[in-house]
């Protein structure tokens, strides 16, 4: 198992949010009965984008490229964790800590928490999503790179990327 010290190797420096990702990751990890996600086993859908995601890259094996970390943007502390292997998940909301304290004080506070006294357990609100999709890449007509399938719009006889393509909608003109 992944320690404190691999995620701050990996993150750079010991901080307040990456503490939360970190006993986020253990918490998810004692709740759900998670391993390391070699693949897509393990899935985390973050409603941030916060020092915290580097832990949970490290010690659960959640990354873009793997497709199983997501993206849910709210600006919230919040994490929802999916095993696929028992159809379980979990959303961790991080508690409000005590105002009024410093950088290093909340960085000490969280550091001294149990991961049960810093977050609140809720049922997750979105359904697991499904595994990454490969697509078939196709050259833009227009500029000449490449994008998959699915980012690719059809004008008349030509592939144009969602970049080259204009947007038709009446309504925001």
């Amino acid at each position: 198992m992944k320690t404190w010290q691999d995620c701050v190797a990996f993150h750079g420096h010991e901080c307040g949010g990456l503490t939360i990702g970190y006993k986020a990751s253990l918490y998810a990890i004692n709740l759900l009965e998670l391993d390391f996600s070699e693949d897509e086993q393990v899935v985390c859908i973050a409603e941030n984008d916060a020092c915290g995601i580097d832990a949970i890259q490290v010690m659960l094996g959640c990354s873009v490229g793997k497709g199983n970390l997501l993206f849910h943007m709210r600006g919230k502390q919040a994490y929802s964790f999916y095993n696929r292997k028992t159809g379980k998940s979990v959303r961790l909301v991080l508690k409000p800590k005590p105002e009024g304290m410093t950088k290093a004080e909340s960085f000490a506070y969280y550091q001294s928490c149990k991961p049960e006294e810093m977050f609140d357990v809720k049922e997750t609100t979105i359904c697991v999503p499904e595994k990454a999709r490969l697509f078939v890449s196709y050259t833009c007509d227009c500029c000449g790179e490449t994008a998959g399938a699915n980012w690719i719009r059809l004008v008349g006889d030509k592939k144009l990327c969602l970049d080259c393509y204009d947007n038709y909608d009446r309504f925001n003109i």
